[in-house]
């Protein structure tokens, strides 16, 4: 009977007779963003007498002023300033960047507020698509000025970052802060993200070896670019029935524990803080600003890469994945001090499923559409370091235990990674796998003679 009245609960908007089910589906990364958010005082504001206007302030101090990140939010208009009177373009680049910390973590908020309203499922859809919005709106603007380097750098970063920096703090950092007490997760979560991690290196190591095993350039250009966008329409089915398995059939293996709504650290949402309506125009408004502070970045980091004497793959895969992601990565490392790695562990591994399954597929989808070549051959140094990544975070996470010694090993490995490619200055070129594919083919013929 209580199942009948939920709908009609939904439509008036009343929250307080839904089911347990229905209000509490939240996920890790859902968890992961409440712990930086804080209550914001509208003493000041109830007092207003006019409705219109005291609900859109109302909605404007729970945006600006209800993140413990707000402190980021001048970075905004500084760079909006900055791009329209000519300042220096690294000062751009940086404000930009500065400015997408709050953006990313509002658009989570926002996201679930609008989720009170459609349900759980719905509401874990919208995560699932919007989770990675930052890198998804960079990565289509880089692509419309065809800076296909700079969108495979960026994806492998925030892919290295989510398996080696954010994992590999929260266990070290776990382990410190909890050195009496045996830190236990559940491995299933990890090994289904491994699993499809795996089916994604996958799809990048063949178009490599297509393209290094192939006669000539001419002959394996081609089928590279179709071999590419055949597992990326493969990799996009996958993460549908990742999707179906995470929000529908086994919706209990990402959960985050019940026990964790009353934590000192996390609010509490027992009741949206706006309406629908103004949550959907909140999050497009959000959306907006993200795609403007993303081309400002995309189109200032030669000039960043120059001023800044760093290469753009440094920027790309080290500093652009750090700083997008920084606040969702602050919320794993808080849960890890509190021995909660299972929210620690779905947030990293499930960043880096959803953009290796969904975000690098769909780009290499919207390159299609827009007429860009733009295959899965992400060039021998990188696809290198990213299965490294992954099988040092299958290994670690093996036996269902964690403890310092771990997190620190990732993150070695991280360090190790990020000097390889502070010390590489070589631009991305497909050139050099289409001349180690001729060499190879040379050296082969002349053998043969």
């Amino acid at each position: 009977m209580a199942s009948s009245q939920e709908p009609g609960l939904l439509e008036r908007g009343n929250l307080k007779g839904l089911s347990k089910e229905l209000r509490h589906g939240r996920t890790a990364h859902n968890m992961s963003s409440s712990s930086l958010r804080k209550k914001s005082d509208l003493t000041l504001v109830s007092k207003l007498r006019c409705g219109l206007l005291r609900s859109f302030l109302t909605n404007l101090q729970e945006v600006i002023l209800g993140t413990k990140l707000s402190v980021l939010f001048p970075a905004i208009p500084l760079a909006i300033v900055a791009e329209c009177y000519g300042f220096g373009r690294p000062w751009i680049f940086a404000l930009s960047l500065l400015g997408l910390i709050p953006l990313a973590e509002r658009l989570s908020f926002l996201t679930e507020q609008v989720a009170y309203y459609t349900g759980p499922t719905v509401g874990g859809l919208l995560n699932a698509t919007c989770g990675n919005a930052t890198e998804l709106i960079i990565a289509i603007f880089a692509l419309s000025q065809h800076k296909i380097e700079v969108v495979k750098y960026s994806l492998l970063g925030s892919i290295i970052s989510n398996l080696l920096l954010v994992l590999g703090t929260s266990l070290f950092c776990g382990g410190i802060a909890n050195l009496r007490r045996e830190q236990k997760y559940d491995r299933k979560q990890a090994d289904v993200n491994i699993l499809l991690l795996l089916l994604a290196l996958l799809c990048h190591i063949l178009p490599l070896l297509f393209r290094i095993s192939g006669a000539s350039a001419a002959l394996t250009a081609v089928p590279t670019l179709q071999l590419s966008r055949a597992s990326s329409i493969i990799m996009l089915l996958a993460y549908i029935a990742y999707i179906i398995f995470q929000l529908v059939t086994h919706r209990q293996l990402f959960e985050a524990p019940e026990e964790l709504e009353d934590g000192d650290d996390v609010i509490s949402d027992e009741a949206p803080v706006m309406g629908f309506w103004s949550g959907i125009a909140w999050l497009v408004g959000m959306t907006a600003i993200i795609a403007v502070l993303s081309e400002y970045v995309v189109g200032t980091i030669e000039a960043a890469s120059d001023s800044w004497g760093l290469s753009i793959s440094f920027i790309s895969i080290i500093l652009l994945p750090i700083v997008g992601n920084a606040a969702e990565h602050a919320g794993a490392v808080i849960f890890a001090f509190k021995n909660k790695l299972d929210i620690s562990l779905g947030v990293a591994l499930g960043s880096a499923t959803q953009i290796s399954m969904f975000v690098v597929p769909m780009c290499v989808i919207v390159a299609w559409i827009m007429g860009i070549k733009m295959d899965l051959n992400f060039n021998l140094l990188e696809t290198g370091n990213l299965a490294l990544a992954i099988i040092a975070t299958a290994f670690a996470l093996q036996d269902g235990t964690s403890h310092y010694l771990k997190g620190l090993a990732l993150l070695l490995f991280y360090f190790v990674m990020g000097a390889c490619f502070f010390v590489s200055k070589a631009p991305f070129n497909q050139g050099n796998i289409i001349n180690l594919g001729v060499e190879t083919a040379s050296a082969g013929a002349v053998l043969t003679a």
